[in-house]
């Protein structure tokens, strides 16, 4: 489990982290979302002792990561996958970081055959691609067999395989009653991975709770109907909070009522609907709300400026 009590971080006149409380439970995986320079990677470098809090405390299994006797034992972490030596092959990289807990190289082949890397096992690392470096730093996160796993963006440069490798360990490891702090960029992913947010923004939580919840209080969820008889059912679904609005294809969008709601509506009037559908929100929509007034860099365009002029010759153009 990890714990966070007031917990603060200073540089100079810049606050990174701003006396956030939060809590990383075992037995799920928790995603760690925010834009950049929300806080996210120097909370977790709080968390495994690489920064010092200005204020407030992060416990790791109850205590603070320094106090770890083993801490490979208690936590794993990957926050760069390009740590490793450069000139060590894989196979050594990790038998070095084992043998600071007294680990055997038993554990380095398995780690090794998790990751997928029996095949570059003895090459080096300088010649690794992304993705060979993300499955050697997730290998070395994961050598000290953790109760606790903290991985910073580790589906960064994998292949479709890569990444459903990752998706089913977390999963794994969070089956097996491990806690799992997860943070990434990638929105569909993090939708089909996490059971759990905490969504920073300027070093604050926006957004604390299971996946399904922050979603829905950030997003609009609506009914979408298809049928000829629109001009009929329309003024029949109309009561107090609820909307109807006629899209161009002839289709109805309605909010304030479930599809269930819609469909007895429909059957009461005799109408006959072709569709209907409950379209919610998705993280994606969830994220840009909740961060919408925490996005530290922004461009002219998307900030309501004009973009830039178009000087191209468009003489030659022609209708195609």
């Amino acid at each position: 489990m990890i714990r966070a009590e007031a917990l603060t971080k200073r540089y100079r006149e810049k606050t990174a982290v701003d006396g956030i409380d939060f809590t990383v439970s075992p037995g799920q995986v928790t995603g760690f979302l925010g834009p950049n320079g929300a806080g996210k990677s120097t909370t977790m470098r709080m968390i495994v002792g690489l920064d010092r809090p200005t204020a407030g405390t992060v416990t790791v299994n109850g205590r603070r990561y320094a106090e770890h006797r083993a801490p490979l034992r208690e936590v794993g972490v990957l926050l760069d996958a390009k740590a490793a030596h450069r000139g060590r092959t894989a196979y050594k990289h990790l038998t070095a970081v084992a043998a600071t807990h007294g680990i055997g190289s038993r554990r380095v082949r398995e780690v090794i055959g998790m990751a997928g890397l029996d095949d570059v096992a003895g090459k080096r690392v300088g010649g690794f691609s992304l993705g060979m470096g993300q499955r050697l730093g997730i290998a070395t996160a994961l050598i000290g067999d953790p109760a606790t796993v903290i991985l910073d963006e580790p589906v960064n440069g994998l292949d479709p395989e890569g990444v459903l490798w990752v998706r089913t360990l977390m999963r794994r490891l969070a089956a097996e009653g491990r806690t799992v702090l997860l943070s990434s960029h990638l929105m569909s992913e993090m939708a089909q991975t996490a059971d759990r947010l905490i969504v920073l923004g300027r070093g604050r939580i926006v957004a604390d709770g299971p996946l399904g919840d922050v979603i829905s209080a950030a997003t609009r969820s609506v009914v979408r109907v298809r049928t000829r008889d629109a001009a009929r059912l329309a003024p029949a679904l109309a009561a107090p909070g609820v909307s109807v609005v006629t899209l161009l294809d002839g289709a109805l969008e309605v909010t304030g009522r479930t599809a269930e709601q819609v469909a007895d509506t429909a059957a009461a009037t005799g109408t006959v609907l072709y569709e209907v559908v409950a379209v919610t929100g998705t993280l994606e929509e969830a994220y840009l709300t909740l961060t919408a007034d925490a996005v530290e860099y922004r461009s002219r365009h998307d900030a309501g400026e004009p973009a830039a002029p178009d000087h191209r010759d468009h003489s030659k153009e022609t209708n195609r």
